[in-house]
């Protein structure tokens, strides 16, 4: 993992140097895998927000945040950059989450095949998520031994800490006491 910070500290512009310093103590990493063409979409800026559908509850969902940075690979392929998470939106899916999610988000998505829609139908799970710029590097090998298309390589401290406080605070009688 040190070997990504450093080519990702390299490779960066200086507006997100900034932010990802800020964020370093803290900010969650991920390594998504992508098919062509949605990874090429993003590079290009046409595929604005991410989209990951399932069936069970597995990361993403409720496990990226707003600041987190997503290392983008190609299936198959090398890690070619990353992106910081501009936003985040989870949903519980039912046919009306579907028609709004499908209404609002097509476009930014780069959905061009109905097949798409047709071949998520029976997720109940669904986590958007708004990118930031592409920022690429020398592309970097990476073993991958499982069909995972989402690793959380570092979660977000920032929530790990809100959920041990909240777990700390937890009474027998199941009341929540804030600091």
């Amino acid at each position: 993992m040190s070997h990504l910070s450093e080519i990702i500290d390299n490779k960066t512009n200086e507006d997100n140097k900034l932010k990802i310093k800020q964020q370093k103590l803290r900010v969650g990493v991920h390594l998504a895998i992508f098919i062509e063409p949605y990874l090429q979409y993003i590079i290009e800026g046409k595929k604005t927000i991410e989209s990951r559908f399932s069936v069970n509850h597995i990361a993403p969902f409720k496990k990226i945040f707003q600041g987190d940075l997503i290392l983008l690979k190609k299936s198959g392929g090398f890690i070619v950059g990353f992106c910081l998470v501009n936003e985040v939106w989870f949903y519980h899916l039912n046919p009306s989450i579907w028609n709004k999610i499908r209404n609002s988000f097509e476009s930014e998505l780069c959905i061009k095949d109905p097949q798409f829609w047709e071949s998520k139908q029976h997720a109940l799970y669904a986590t958007l998520i708004k990118l930031g710029e592409f920022n690429a590097f020398s592309p970097i090998k990476f073993q991958k031994k499982d069909r995972r298309g989402w690793i959380i390589l570092k979660p977000n401290e920032t929530e790990l800490t809100k959920n041990k406080l909240e777990q700390i605070n937890k009474t027998k009688s199941g009341l929540i006491y804030w600091l």
